[in-house]
């Protein structure tokens, strides 16, 4: 069976200071299964450990990103995490400080028939 894409949540974060792209992505994945509730698994009775959950970062820096942090945090599933380019760097006034904002894109498959 090839597994299908039941769930689709985005989310952003940011790191207001210190330009850290691992603390933006953490926030961005926190916000994404914020708005999102799995009743639909529940309900079906879906064995969490068989669901596939594919997580897409975007920030300025992809290489920057510790997925491995990031995989850490998903509750549930067979979790994989990359990171692309995408995002967005806000440079700060004066201070030489940056400010990163990520987006967060989680996808959650099942094998159905």
């Amino acid at each position: 069976m090839t597994a299908k894409r039941v769930i689709l949540e985005m989310g952003a974060g940011n790191d207001l200071h210190g330009g850290d792209y691992t603390k933006a992505a953490l926030r961005a994945v926190q916000d994404a299964l914020h708005h999102s509730s799995l009743t639909m698994i529940r309900t079906l009775g879906v064995d969490k450990d068989k669901m596939f959950v594919d997580v897409t970062i975007g920030v300025q820096q992809p290489d920057k990103v510790d997925t491995n942090a990031v995989k850490e945090t998903l509750p549930v599933g067979v979790v994989t995490v990359s990171a692309v380019k995408g995002g967005l760097n806000v440079p700060s006034e004066g201070s030489g400080d940056t400010m990163v904002i990520a987006s967060a894109a989680i996808a959650v498959r099942l094998d159905l028939p």
